[in-house]
């Protein structure tokens, strides 16, 4: 039966037309929860978490987002530019303020958060778990350390990279595949490792 019913629904476009339907869902799904400019796109795998009102994330006209943008119950403020695009996997996590310029690539399973996440004290994270998972209660912040990330216009951060809170990335640069960011990057140079480090300048001065 299978070899005669998959062959008609082929034909009728029925699997394109269902991911069309589901594309088109995540879309509106996700476009509910920014504020976007003029041609913002959300692509099938796009996740947002924005808890507290459509004004705490932006999205510069013609930008595509394929990852996930999340702003935590206690804070946190995400601004994307104009013309970027955020990978499939990706995750521009904040709890406090992370602001991406114009023409950013951020290549896929990228994570840039401006956060810790969690508390340093055992005894603190475990309290918090109780509260947030087993009791379901909204998410404190408490004693994580935040810290504002800024990614200047036209910089491109390759796949499996990691932005840690307080890390400014200048105009232009660019951060090699699989690297972690722990602190600020000049304008136009490549930089890479772990921690990160200048390779070379990619502009004269």
């Amino acid at each position: 039966m299978k070899e005669l019913v998959w062959p008609l629904l082929r034909a009728a476009r029925v699997p394109q037309l269902l991911s069309w339907v589901l594309a088109r869902h995540a879309h509106d799904r996700c476009l509910r929860q920014v504020t976007a400019g003029p041609g913002v796109r959300f692509g099938a795998s796009a996740r947002v978490h924005n808890p507290g009102g459509a004004e705490r994330i932006t999205v510069g006209a013609r930008s595509l987002v394929d990852g996930e943008l999340l702003v935590h119950d206690y804070g946190g403020r995400i601004q994307i530019g104009e013309s970027c695009y955020v990978g499939m996997g990706s995750r521009v996590w904040s709890g406090e303020e992370l602001c991406i310029g114009d023409h950013v690539f951020i290549a896929h399973n990228v994570t840039i958060t401006d956060t810790n996440a969690h508390q340093l004290d055992a005894t603190e994270r475990a309290a918090h778990y109780q509260h947030t998972v087993v009791e379901g209660q909204p998410f404190e912040k408490g004693s994580i350390e935040t810290a504002p990330v800024v990614i200047g216009d036209h910089a491109w951060i390759n796949f499996n990279v990691a932005i840690l809170k307080g890390v400014t990335i200048g105009e232009g640069a660019v951060i090699g595949a699989g690297s972690v960011v722990t602190k600020h990057v000049p304008p136009y140079v490549l930089y890479a490792g772990n921690p990160a480090r200048m390779i070379r300048a990619l502009r004269e001065p």
